[in-house]
């Protein structure tokens, strides 16, 4: 695997605007972060220009495409997808290479893109139905509300599954009506940019659009007043930024942001194998990087032992690596600093007395200096340390005792975010009453994780993990407006 990679000739990406590809004189560095030497490609970099260019080939788009029936729109859309898992293998092995994770994840990452595209067209039916609200005492008026698109759009995605997250908004975007531009992440832009631009060529100009590039250089995506929408997949302080930025023109937001899940599990909790791969794939899939993975496990006290002994017997068969190797089945952190502050705070945590449960091997050779941690358990921690109160987004867990259910739902909700739980109970009415009790928008019952999400259910945050919600028709009409339309009734007053 090693001689394959060091003799893959480095990917390269440019822009996509207004139908036409676009160099740049400046270019993104995109590293392996398992070995952080090295270059896997590079991405154009746009300047503010490219930018406002961009929003303007999307307005320039928008009045065409809009007037289109939305089951004109969805064909097109569907003829824009045919044939995008040719090229599937491809898109993995450099979403691997530039994010870190192991190839299998990158590979659904992308088949996730294509789920969620198709289930989008599933709706076009639904997409321009109105309600007719028919007169009443008093009000001698039938009145129609329709639905109306934005206009441009822009939805900016994150490193950790880049694609798999823009298949939750773009299509929907599109179906609506809108015309969009895409802006990948800048650490990981190549395999998004590959995918969308193949997309993108499929539809008419100024449609759909790609910009690549530094942040300081993006502001036009946001606070451009020709830009109607912002979608916006990330952290907390990203978010913030995001909504600062957007209310210099009231420009609307979709904010799907960081969590700090807390999965419950019971006294009567089934712990056999099947339980546990699901809830140790919810915990520790790309690493722990995933802002809807279990972040915090309260445990009842009669099964902390065995929770902590199922969760150790998966960690002990880890074998961490680089994500195309054989074998591998955990990559690196994407980024050095990430890898610093878990360290961190797994630090801290044995330093207040808390146990530390390590496991795996790192990496030697070329692979010493890349981004890799040693997945960890940490067992009954103060509940004041970081490793529980802030987001980890790495491969670490604290393990918390209670004692009753109340007590579980409490320590749950106490905290910031509010993007995922799960309970995990024989009782699925008990789970289901502790369920509906967690402030936060997607609960799994004895399930937890990216994967495991149904792809055609409504999904966000609340509290400081995000607003507005994707995926099904809700997801189409968070890119819509309504207009009423009243008809004065045949007996109402003319004048």
């Amino acid at each position: 695997m090693t001689d394959t990679l060091s003799t893959t000739a480095p990917v390269t990406t440019g822009l996509y605007i207004g139908g036409r590809s676009r160099s740049t004189d400046d270019v993104l560095e995109v590293v392996d972060p398992a070995r952080p030497g090295v270059v896997v490609g590079t991405a154009a970099a746009a300047t503010a220009q490219d930018v406002d260019d961009a929003v303007a080939a999307a307005s320039a788009a928008f009045p065409a495409w809009s007037a289109l029936p939305a089951t004109e729109r969805a064909a097109a859309m569907a003829a824009a997808i045919a044939g995008i898992a040719d090229e599937r293998d491809e898109d993995a092995r450099v979403l691997s290479l530039e994010n870190g994770k192991i190839v299998h994840e990158a590979w659904v990452d992308a088949l996730v893109f294509e789920i969620r595209w198709q289930l989008a067209l599933s709706l076009a039916e639904e997409v321009e139905q109105a309600t007719v609200l028919a007169p009443a005492p008093g009000i001698p008026v039938e009145t129609t509300v329709t639905h109306q698109p934005l206009g441009v759009v822009t939805l900016i995605v994150p490193f950790n599954w880049p694609i798999a997250i823009l298949g939750a908004a773009l299509p929907h975007a599109l179906l609506a009506g809108n015309t969009a531009i895409v802006k990948p992440p800048p650490s990981t832009p190549l395999a998004t940019t590959r995918l969308v631009q193949r997309v993108a060529e499929q539809l008419p100009p100024g449609v759909l659009n790609v910009v690549t590039g530094r942040d300081s250089e993006m502001a036009g995506l946001i606070d451009n007043p020709q830009v109607a929408k912002i979608c916006f997949t990330g952290s907390v302080n990203g978010g913030k930024k995001m909504m600062e930025m957007a209310s210099r023109n009231l420009t609307r937001v979709t904010l799907e942001l960081g969590g700090n899940d807390a999965a419950i599990i019971r006294a009567d909790a089934v712990l056999d194998d099947e339980h546990l791969d699901r809830l140790y794939a919810g915990i520790f899939d790309t690493t722990g990087q995933i802002c809807m993975a279990a972040k915090r496990l309260y445990v009842h006290r009669s099964r902390m032992e065995e929770l902590v002994a199922g969760l150790s017997a998966r960690l002990e068969r880890v074998v961490l690596g680089h994500g195309l190797a054989e074998g591998t089945t955990m990559g690196p952190l994407h980024q050095p600093a990430q890898k610093a502050f878990v360290a961190e705070i797994i630090e801290e945590a044995r330093a207040s007395g808390a146990t530390v449960l390590e496991f795996g091997e790192l990496p030697a050779g070329e692979f010493a200096e890349g981004n890799f941690l040693r997945p960890a358990i940490v067992v009954d921690p103060d509940p004041s340390l970081r490793v529980v109160t802030l987001e980890q987004f790495g491969p670490v867990i604290p393990v918390l005792p209670y004692d009753d259910d109340d007590e579980a739902v409490r320590l749950a909700n106490d905290t910031w975010g509010g993007l995922c739980g799960s309970v995990w109970s024989a009782d699925t009415a008990a789970a289901a009453r502790l369920g509906g009790q967690l402030q936060c928008g997607y609960v799994w019952v004895n399930d937890h994780g990216a994967t495991r999400l149904d792809l055609r259910a409504p999904f966000g945050g609340m509290k400081q993990s995000g607003m507005g919600r994707e995926q099904g028709i809700q997801g189409v009409r968070a890119f819509q407006d309504t207009r009423s339309i009243a008809h004065l009734t045949p007996a109402g007053p003319t004048a």
